[in-house]
Formats: structure tokens, C-alpha cells, sequence
């Protein structure tokens, strides 16, 4: 069975939505098709009108880098769209430029909506950038935990001790995975982030620091693990209500690489009963 011609089958579809007077073109009469014409978009992307004639027919395979930035430039396609047709032609979409630490404000709603469940929003780094009032009942007010430029990376490698606590000295946090493992999800994580945006002074700084300051993120570095963080169940040690066990989720809102980290709690556990007395303290509702 012949594979399927995702890329043919996009091109088509973007050029065929896309009308003349979007791409700067002046209309000229009637038209079989609402779109452009595949001479106009061959035009448009600097490309000869046969080639793309294959190219949506799928008989020319491979096309490269300069191909389809030039066919998403013309398309005027969005990021993600410019990104999925690097993945439909089986290519590596461009790297981004800086780590964005911007949260939309659909992204704060969410995190206030979640008023009853203790979340935090991070840069796609690890860098702190958002929390609301339950995080801070529960795991701290992250303005007090020391971090080195607010990162979790940084502070984990800073001070993380045999238990795998996170670096919260107020009310400190431990893995039930323990420290290596916690520690080789976050680098593995951060080395997906880092290849999407290999020019960021930033991260780049954050890396090498780590490189030269400690043996285990080297260590963990060099083995090449890379995948996304997709959580964890830690105990929380609190000071009003003793040790809390709760599940780690990792949410990533669409259109960004930011993590919306969550802590809940079983329901009709020990555990939920303690959330709900710090639900009151805090005069938040009681979780159903």
C-alpha cells in the first residue's frame, strides 16, 4: 500500500484557502478555484510551476529546507503550520529563537480558574513564571525559594539532597521516584527545549554553567535521555498539616511550550482532607 502524500495533500489544501489579494496579488477575472493557482504560488516561493505540480502529486520526494520555507513564506503560513509541513516533508522544523517567558492571558485565566488545585506555569526552561494563591498554600510562595534566576533546573542541581527534595527550603518536596530519576526527567526535558532554541543566550548560559558547576547534570547531559516531563508523585512536607502525597501533571496549553505544573490529591484520602483544610485556610472552596 502506498503511503499516504501528507505533504502534497497540505501544499494543496493551504494554496487552494489562500486568495490572491491575501498573497498580494491582483485578481484577474474569473477563476476555476477560490485560491491560487499553482503557477502563482510557484511565482510567489521562487520554484518552477512543474515542480509543484509533483510536489502536490507526490512524484517529488524530499524536498528541501529552502523548498518549504520559501512555499511557507508564500502561504503565509503561522508557526505551526510552517512547523507541520517541515514534518510532512520529513524535516526538522527551524529552531525557534529565545525561550519565550510571555503567559497569554487565556493561560493566566486557566491557572486562576484552577484557584482550588495548586498550579504554577513555567517557561519552557524551567523558569518560574506564574502561580496561584493554592500553590502558594500548599508548595510555597515561589518568590521565597531562592532559586537562581527562579529556575527548577538550577536549583535542583544546586541543592537537591539524598531524599530528592526540591530546592523549597519553606516547605521542602520529595519524589517518590527519588533524586536521579527526578533529576534525568527535568534534564531530559530540557534538552528537547534546548535544541528547539540552540540560540538562546539564556539557556545556553544555564547549560553551560551546570556543565562546569556539577558532575551529575554533566553526567545526566551526556547520556543523551531527551523527552518531555510528564510528571511525578511527590510528598510535600507542610508545616500545618504534615506530609501531603500528591500526583505531579505537566499541561502544555496549545500554541505554546510553556508547563502548567498541577498537584492533586486521591479523592477520600487523608491526603484530599488535608488539600481541603488548606483550601480553607486560603477561603477557597472545597474540591468535589
Amino acid at each position: 500500500m502506498a503511503a499516504m502524500n501528507h505533504f502534497g495533500m497540505t501544499l494543496r489544501g493551504w494554496r487552494e484557502r489562500m486568495s490572491p489579494q491575501d498573497s498580494g496579488l491582483e485578481a484577474d477575472g474569473e477563476r476555476r478555484i477560490s485560491g491560487l493557482r499553482r503557477v502563482e504560488l510557484a511565482r510567489l516561493a521562487g520554484i518552477s510551476v512543474d515542480y509543484v505540480v509533483r510536489l502536490e502529486q507526490g512524484r517529488a520526494g524530499n524536498p528541501s529546507a529552502q523548498v518549504v520555507t520559501a512555499l511557507a513564506r508564500a502561504l503565509r503560513l503561522d508557526p505551526s503550520e510552517r512547523d507541520h509541513l517541515f514534518r510532512c516533508a520529513h524535516l526538522a522544523p527551524p529552531s525557534a529563537g529565545n525561550v519565550s517567558r510571555h503567559m497569554p492571558v487565556s493561560v493566566q485565566r486557566l491557572v486562576h480558574q484552577l484557584g482550588d488545585i495548586p498550579a504554577a506555569v513555567f517557561a519552557a526552561d524551567w523558569t518560574i513564571i506564574g502561580w496561584n494563591k493554592m500553590w502558594t498554600a500548599v508548595v510555597g510562595d515561589p518568590r521565597a525559594y531562592g532559586w537562581a534566576e527562579r529556575n527548577l533546573v538550577a536549583a535542583m542541581f544546586q541543592s537537591s539532597d539524598s531524599r530528592g527534595r526540591d530546592p523549597v527550603a519553606a516547605w521542602p518536596v520529595w519524589s517518590w521516584k527519588g533524586t536521579e530519576a527526578q533529576e534525568e526527567d527535568l534534564v531530559a526535558d530540557l534538552r528537547v527545549t534546548a535544541a528547539a532554541h540552540p540560540h538562546d543566550a539564556r539557556l545556553a548560559s544555564l547549560v553551560e554553567g551546570l556543565l562546569r558547576s556539577d558532575p551529575r547534570f554533566a553526567r545526566l547531559w551526556s547520556n543523551g535521555t531527551a523527552g518531555p516531563y510528564v510528571g511525578d508523585r511527590k510528598t510535600i512536607e507542610h508545616p500545618l498539616v504534615g506530609d501531603i502525597a500528591l500526583d505531579v501533571d505537566a499541561l502544555m496549553p496549545a500554541g505554546t511550550d510553556l508547563r502548567i505544573i498541577t498537584y492533586t490529591a486521591a479523592p477520600e484520602t487523608t491526603d484530599a482532607e488535608k488539600m481541603d483544610a488548606l483550601r480553607a485556610a486560603c477561603h477557597l472552596p472545597f474540591r468535589e
